[in-house]
């Protein structure tokens, strides 16, 4: 897809390289579109790999949970893994072996450290939850006692690969010669209309920025990233 070389030789994609990418704003791109990164990490009870929320900001992926949170704990100033994957379409093949899914993946590894610096910890924070809704600038500030329970957690894009599927099934010559339906079911994520909270004060509008989600009616996510033919 480009000229980009892999950043590291465990990062390089081998299996179908050709739908590899280490293009940073590629790379950009697809984190932006997602809402959901799985995080895998060894503990003493063994790997587990949980889903979080993220934000990026100054070339690296910013995590957040509690202090109490296991997979956190491990994962301070150790290597792990963090995978955000967009699923864009089912590619119906004309027999099972050739069925796939379009979609967008960024595999990043490295070392994770702590945000503690209180002015870092908040911007962290902040891009953390404007990655997922604009929601920082809606809601009340978080608190001292609130900030002690969190955990911040930064991991360098510095080691980061990219793997995109897009167009049609690839079947072999004697199926496409078949009587069986080929072809791609797309697939968006789309939000749904405000629902006030059930002990909401009267009066209280909703805010802009969620309106305007719920108006444009999708998330970046259906916004697939254009790649090289």
């Amino acid at each position: 897809m480009t000229s980009f070389s892999p950043p590291s030789a465990r990062t390089e994609v081998r299996r179908g390289a050709d739908r590899a990418t280490y293009d940073p704003s590629a790379i950009r791109s697809i984190l932006a579109s997602g809402l959901v990164a799985h995080v895998g990490v060894t503990t003493d009870d063994g790997p587990i790999v949980l889903p979080m929320a993220y934000g990026v900001a100054e070339d690296r992926i910013l995590l957040h949970g509690s202090v109490a949170n296991a997979m956190m704990r491990a994962g301070t100033e150790l290597d792990v893994c963090v995978t955000v994957t967009v699923v864009d379409g089912l590619v119906v093949a004309r027999t099972p072996f050739h069925n796939s899914m379009n979609y967008r993946c960024v595999v990043i590894r490295g070392t994770a450290s702590k945000v503690e610096e209180p002015k870092a910890k908040l911007a962290a924070l902040k891009a953390i939850n404007d990655h997922i809704a604009l929601l920082w600038d809606i809601t009340r500030r978080p608190n001292e006692a609130e900030l002690k329970r969190t955990l911040v957690l930064a991991v360098p894009l510095n080691e980061a690969s990219a793997k995109i599927r897009h167009g049609d099934p690839v079947d072999d010559p004697d199926d496409v010669a078949g009587r069986h339906w080929a072809g791609v079911l797309p697939l968006t994520s789309m939000w749904g209309d405000p629902v006030p909270a059930a002990d909401l004060k009267a009066g209280i509008e909703i805010p802009a920025a969620i309106a305007l989600l719920a108006g444009t009616n999708a998330h970046p996510q259906s916004l697939p990233y254009e790649t090289d033919p």
